[in-house]
């Protein structure tokens, strides 16, 4: 007999909706109860009409307290994190964390020991290692098809910049994004980074500049194992979501390209074309948002090991900080120096 699972949601951004949305087209035997965010309006209220959403409201006390609730999908701001997996841990709601896993090193090693301690469910929501070709690549590599990793290069480019408003909340380019790379690069590496070198400009918009932040960056990471992550983002591309991972290792090297709007090839007397990357990580990572939300719900139903843990989510926040402090001071900056 199937388990049914009944979930809340806190955020009503744009991460959350793609959750609730693709819980409500996919899962089955899922109910998305509750939808929390304390800046809830009408307009949000009447889209959560149309998934079936019973409770849309600003504050979170009731779906707590309702024991019919049994997971949350924690997508509200990066520094509310630890508060929400605290509650949960106290209400017995197994936990789907988006990343980051908290702003704060101290809030998190907290978080870390309640959750150990309480024995609810925990999943750390980096799609991306739940993308079906980033998946065969870690399998390759494990396998030793190609050796061990030497250089591992990860390419991510957004189609165009975000909004200001984004910008000045989103906790910093390395913070906000590249985080997802630096949390592949462990993942392809299978060793810990142990010091980081980065650099960034304000290239595209000098407004970018005036908010604290960079739009076009690269880091240098150093692993225990020996092997270098080069990294580089840039928040415009103008071609679509450039998205690219090669692992070079002694044996070979092993690359995911990008994804095309379609697989149609064109050849001519002009030369080969064929269609530019899908537009956005939305549309890139459907699939993996799907993955995702399944690995959790075996998780909580089949008592499965997280292959996505809060120690990882641990790593990539010591990691972003680091990258930081690197481009604010600019120079090397070890692991260790980062609590």
């Amino acid at each position: 007999m199937s388990v049914k699972n009944t979930v809340a949601i806190l955020g009503a951004g744009r991460i959350a909706r793609v959750h609730a949305e693709s819980l409500n087209r996919y899962a089955q035997n899922v109910t998305v109860k509750y939808i929390i965010d304390p800046y809830m309006d009408d307009k949000m209220r009447k889209w959560a009409e149309t998934i079936n959403i019973s409770y849309a409201e600003n504050d979170s006390a009731r779906m707590f307290a309702d024991r019919e609730v049994d997971s949350i999908f924690i997508c509200s701001p990066t520094p509310t994190h630890c508060d929400y997996i605290l509650k949960a841990c106290e209400s017995g709601k197994n936990v789907y964390c988006e990343k980051p896993l908290d702003s704060d090193i101290s809030r998190i090693y907290k978080a870390m020991e309640v959750v150990e301690k309480s024995g609810i469910k925990f999943l750390m929501g980096f799609m991306r290692r739940f993308d079906t070709s980033q998946r065969k690549m870690k399998d390759i590599i494990a396998s030793g098809k190609v050796g061990a990793p030497q250089i591992i290069k990860l390419c991510s480019r957004d189609p165009a910049l975000p909004s200001y408003g984004y910008i000045k909340t989103s906790g910093g380019i390395y913070f906000d994004s590249m985080i997802h790379d630096f949390d592949l690069a462990r993942y392809f590496s299978d060793s810990e980074v142990v010091e980081v070198y980065a650099t960034g400009k304000a290239l595209i918009d000098p407004q970018v500049g005036e908010l604290g932040d960079v739009d076009t960056a690269a880091a240098l990471l150093k692993f225990e194992s020996g092997a270098i992550g080069l990294i580089d983002l840039s928040r415009q591309s103008n071609c679509g979501y450039d998205q690219r991972t090669e692992v070079h290792a002694s044996k070979g090297f092993v690359q995911v390209g990008n994804v095309p709007e379609s697989s149609v090839i064109v050849n001519n007397e002009h030369g080969v074309t064929h269609d530019r990357p899908v537009y956005f990580f939305l549309e890139r990572y459907e699939q993996a948002f799907v993955n995702a939300q399944r690995t959790f719900f075996d998780i909580v139903n089949k008592d499965k090991e997280p292959p996505v843990t809060m120690y990882d989510g641990l790593q990539a926040v010591r990691i972003a900080k680091a990258a930081r402090t690197s481009y604010l001071e600019n120079r090397p900056v070890k692991l260790s120096e980062i609590e």
